[in-house]
């Protein structure tokens, strides 16, 4: 069982976490339990309000490719125009978003991916371990379920391509399994109805990986950081990160109140970049905005309970409880959080055609965020070139799925330890 012995002498080493989603805060509770003082500034008025609040609730290690492939521009160029495009990019005259364009074309590249994929995979195995870890010792709930996730494909030549790209996961330490028509249905009844109407050619299982909801478990966590002393300030805008002598010592909120410390983390997601630029750095990461829907379900039997990925929608289901939460698809369209009802429309689609009489349709609650996407689709962590400073970000659609691997090593930074996962080529300076 994993557990962090206080160290004495960080019994007085202040330290701001900037964020309170299910990254800041996992951050914070492992701070807090390294004893440090700790404090968490967001703007909403509890925790887990924005990209953690209704995301697709896998803890899913199989999602370990980068969106950047050999395949991608292709794609990109194929959705265009289309409004059921998995990936939508609404173009406009950002040299932010274009820079951020050519860094994604540069990753491109088949040597790149399997690098990006080592990366990847390197933080959500030891997230997912120190997640498991973190539950037992403390008895968190979140609608958890710990049996698998299971990508299932229409086509055969998408699972045939799938296959491939499982055994480049298997290369790297991760293994699934290969499962046809029949074996996904004896694996999750509830994707009888596909096979009958000839939308399941096969699927991958990824038995070690989970689902939940990010936001419960957020809020629970939140609770526990509160128990070990950590400080929660809601409510509160950050205008700018206070720097002396090369260092940054603390923040200025937006009603003119400064807040100071011996050590601050950045864990805003796709804002991290707003906050860096005044201080001279350009953190390449640009927000893509995601969806979800979230049913009731009205029968249990027909409902999954296995977390499905559906190759060809690009969508995610996940039984949270008594709801089934529907989400995916992706747009870049800056920091624009408005709803698109054809977006959710396409998940209101997808449910009726793939889960006939599981949920109920006419009473959905729709959802968008923003996930902060890196060129390689790797996050951000570590130090920075101004002391003081720590990244805990850019973890695009995987957050839920690195945040206690991630919160762990920046506390392990923080504290003075040596992070028992290999931070190399995780920091910003790789770019």
């Amino acid at each position: 069982m994993y557990k962090i012995d206080l160290m004495s002498d960080n019994k007085n080493k202040t330290t701001l976490v900037l964020g309170a989603g299910v990254i800041g805060v996992t951050t914070a509770y492992y701070l807090a339990r390294a004893g440090l003082d700790v404090t968490v500034v967001d703007r909403q008025d509890a925790p887990g309000m924005e990209t953690s609040f209704a995301n697709g609730g896998q803890i899913a290690a199989s999602h370990a490719e980068p969106w950047a492939t050999p395949s991608a521009l292709g794609n990109i160029i194929k959705w265009l125009g289309r409004t059921d495009a998995p990936l939508k990019f609404r173009l406009k005259a950002d040299p932010v978003l274009w820079n951020w364009c050519i860094r994604f074309l540069v990753n491109c590249t088949a040597g790149r991916v399997s690098q990006n994929i080592e990366r990847t995979l390197r933080v959500a195995l030891y997230s997912r371990a120190s997640l498991i870890a973190l539950r037992a010792e403390i008895g968190i709930e979140y609608d958890q379920r710990t049996d698998g996730v299971l990508h299932f494909y229409g086509q055969t030549k998408d699972y045939d391509r799938a296959c491939k790209h499982a055994e480049t996961m298997r290369g790297h330490g991760f293994e699934q399994q290969l499962l046809s028509g029949g074996e996904c249905v004896s694996t999750e009844p509830a994707l009888v109805h596909a096979l009958d109407t000839g939308q399941l050619a096969g699927g991958i299982l990824a038995s070690d990986d989970e689902s939940g909801d990010a936001h419960a478990f957020t809020k629970a966590l939140a609770g526990h950081a509160a128990d070990l002393g950590v400080k929660f300030r809601y409510g509160c805008d950050i205008e700018r990160l206070l720097t002396s002598s090369g260092a940054v010592t603390g923040v200025e909120l937006g009603d003119g109140e400064v807040l100071l410390a011996d050590a601050t983390v950045l864990a805003l997601g796709s804002y991290s970049p707003l906050l860096l630029r005044p201080l001279g750095i350009h953190l390449p990461i640009y927000p893509a905005k995601g969806y979800s829907v979230t049913l009731p379900i009205i029968d249990a039997n027909l409902a999954p309970k296995t977390s499905l990925t559906e190759n060809e929608r690009k969508l995610v289901y996940s039984r949270l409880g008594s709801r089934l939460r529907i989400a995916g698809t992706a747009e870049i369209a800056g920091y624009n959080t408005d709803i698109d009802t054809e977006r959710t429309a396409i998940m209101l689609k997808a449910a009726a055609e793939l889960l006939p009489g599981a949920c109920d349709l006419t009473d959905p609650d729709p959802w968008a965020g923003l996930r902060a996407k890196t060129p390689d689709s790797v996050p951000v962590l570590g130090m920075t070139p101004i002391k003081s400073l720590y990244l805990n970000t850019g973890h695009g659609t995987l957050g839920w799925t690195m945040s206690c691997g991630s919160g762990r090593a920046i506390a392990d930074l923080v504290s003075g330890r040596t992070p028992d996962i290999d931070l190399n080529g995780l920091a910003m300076d790789r770019f």
